[in-house]
Order: structure tokens, then C-alpha cells, then sequence
């Protein structure tokens, strides 16, 4: 599913004559929200949805899949979801 389906879906979901524009206003809304969570507290817990967590990808060696050359891989932030129990059964 990309972004302009869950819009849709969301639409769908909230029905009672919601536009597609508020639909797509209430998504931003929430990944904002999830996003200035991240920042601020490093983790956004939804409770039987999961958890979005910030972790850290530490540096490594590597090597270029087209030269074979080694290389080294510098370290990065990424963020870590950890599923709740509702999405557990659904894998």
C-alpha cells in the first residue's frame, strides 16, 4: 500500500461524506505527529499497533557489488519498528 491508497482507505474508513482532502489532512496529521515524536522522544508507542523506536546502524566494512573494491560504511541512525499484538497474528 503507498500513501494515496492508505488515503483512500483512511477516506473510506472515516466515510460520512469525508473528502479526500480531509482524509489526506488527518494522514499528514498523524505521520506528523509520529515524526515530531521521534525527534522529541525517541520512540512513539501505539498501543496494539506497535512501537517506532530510533536506533542506530553501526559501522561496518563493506564492499562495492560492482567493483568488489572494500569500503567502509559509516554509521547512520534508523528507525526500528517493533509490531504489537494485533499485527503479530496477521504475519
Amino acid at each position: 500500500m503507498n500513501k494515496s491508497a492508505l488515503i483512500d482507505e483512511v477516506q473510506r474508513i472515516l466515510s460520512n461524506g469525508t473528502s479526500k482532502a480531509a482524509a489526506e489532512r488527518a494522514t499528514e496529521a498523524v505521520l506528523a505527529a509520529v515524526k515530531r515524536g521521534l525527534r522529541r522522544d525517541k520512540e512513539v508507542s501505539l498501543v496494539g499497533f506497535g512501537t517506532f523506536a530510533l536506533g542506530v546502524r553501526p559501522a561496518r566494512n563493506g564492499f562495492n557489488p560492482h567493483t568488489r573494491q572494500p569500503m567502509k560504511i559509516r554509521a547512520m541512525r534508523t528507525i526500528r519498528f517493533k509490531p504489537g499484538v494485533d499485527l503479530r497474528g496477521l504475519g
